[in-house]
């Protein structure tokens, strides 16, 4: 089911439901594709993987994202530095530029959802709401795959 709000100057698509096909977007160009998590025990932090992109000429920019199964959401990003594997907090959020895409993907960028609710079991889902710098918001929904299974069609590191 798809459902148009429309807000102030911005109109935007939230797709509900669950599976590969499914992308939350914004008619600017800008969508969320292949949101997916691993299972995780309740009070423990989740991770979660997407593929942002970003059709539109100008960048856009996420600074926030809050569930309401997690008591913080925050964007990081793993690298490996010589043999050690970092991971540092991008607390100023991230930027998709202009015609491009970026892959939240194990061993790369990734939200954490810090102090989980409830657990995350297989077939789960995890709401979330991004804001744009624009004051913006977008609902993505990511689902809880068996053994952290990437989704068909998600690119890999």
């Amino acid at each position: 089911m798809m459902r148009r709000l429309a807000g102030p100057g911005l109109a935007l698509i939230f797709a509900i439901g669950s599976g590969p096909a499914a992308t939350a977007k914004m008619p600017q160009g800008f969508e969320v594709q292949h949101s997916w998590s691993r299972p995780a025990a309740k009070g423990t932090t989740g991770v979660g993987y997407m593929v942002m992109v970003n059709r539109s000429s100008a960048s856009v920019n996420i600074v926030k994202a809050a569930s309401p199964m997690a008591r913080a959401v925050e964007f990081h990003k793993s690298a490996m530095s010589g043999a050690m594997m970092t991971m540092e907090h991008l607390s100023a959020g991230v930027a998709v530029p202009a015609g491009r895409q970026l892959s939240f993907a194990p061993g790369g960028y990734h939200l954490m959802f810090v102090g989980l609710t409830k657990a995350l079991k297989a077939g789960d889902q995890i709401p979330a709401t991004l804001t744009l710098s624009d004051g913006s918001t977008l609902l993505v929904r990511f689902d809880v795959r068996a053994g952290g299974a990437m989704p068909p069609g998600a690119p890999h590191h």
